[in-house]
């Protein structure tokens, strides 16, 4: 039995891998898949597949695009979900802030430096046409449970997260969501470190084939709308929307997808420069 460890967010959107886990569907394969959740997000997986910690991690895009060229020896071999991930500006219940110019030169809070938090605090300023330089400052509150203390304390004024994510939160009346800020690409792909690719191709291949079978019926699953519902305590009518909004994937993200993210990071200046295809990506053998 191979022991394959692999991470991603303690979110709806990776529900296709519980269900596939909950199954038995690798350990039928002879693959011990461990799932670690990552309530920290994409600087926390980045620093895992640095470390060896995990194997391959369902990632947001333009983080594990930043890290690969940072030095991260990870490779993305998928898209995992087609569509853009729709962040929410949130902001305390009792903010004085009411619409997204009002945050232009206040403190954004961020899961770290790296994570999608941060990256896409820069989007939202961009479309704001903000000054990149003076108009954005940041508070690292590591998670979700961080952003709520963190809101609610003062410590910082905005926070951007995945707005089906933070619903349940705004319904409790602790945040309020004054605008959205859409990811310019898709938003999740696999990435593996290298040495993994390497040693156990085979495997990766198998346990993308069960997981991309999950994924493509997924929509199709008896009362699925209830079952992500329930388990991450969002309303039903909330459940239905993202379902109609959200599309998988089962290809290797192209290459004008993987040089329009790199065009617009390092016109944020987030990356230094923009590399090759290849450095970034590894197409697994047919």
């Amino acid at each position: 039995m191979k022991t394959v460890n692999i991470g991603g967010v303690p979110e709806h959107f990776n529900l296709a891998w519980y269900l596939s886990l909950k199954n038995g569907e690798y350990k039928d394969e002879g693959i011990n898949l461990r799932w670690h959740d990552y309530p920290g997000g994409t600087g926390a997986m980045c620093k895992g597949l640095r470390n060896g910690d995990i194997d391959i991690a369902v990632i947001l895009t333009e983080g594990i695009i930043k890290d690969i060229i940072a030095g991260n020896p990870s490779k993305i071999v998928q898209t995992f979900v087609e569509t853009p991930l729709i962040w929410g500006v949130h902001v305390a219940d009792h903010s004085p802030y009411k619409k997204n110019d009002d945050l232009k030169g206040t403190k954004a809070a961020i899961s770290r430096y790296g994570s999608g938090s941060h990256l896409m605090a820069y989007i939202n300023a961009q479309n704001n046409n903000w000054n990149l330089e003076k108009d954005l400052d940041f508070e690292v509150i590591n998670n979700l449970e961080g952003a709520i203390e963190g809101l609610t304390n003062n410590k910082a004024d905005y926070f951007l997260w995945e707005k089906y994510t933070t619903k349940p939160i705004v319904d409790n009346g602790v945040f309020r969501r004054i605008d959205d800020c859409p990811s310019p690409w898709p938003c999740f792909v696999i990435a593996v470190r290298e040495d993994f690719i390497k040693n156990d191709e085979d495997i990766l291949k198998t346990i993308l084939k069960i997981v991309n079978a999950t994924t493509s019926e997924f929509k199709d699953i008896p009362s699925i709308d209830r079952t992500i519902a329930n388990r991450y305590k969002q309303q039903i009518e909330d459940v239905q929307e993202w379902l109609e909004i959200t599309e998988w994937s089962q290809e290797l993200i192209d290459e004008s997808t993987i040089m329009n993210v790199q065009k617009q990071l390092k016109a944020l200046d987030i990356i230094p420069k923009i590399v090759d295809y290849e450095s970034l990506t590894h197409t697994l053998n047919t």
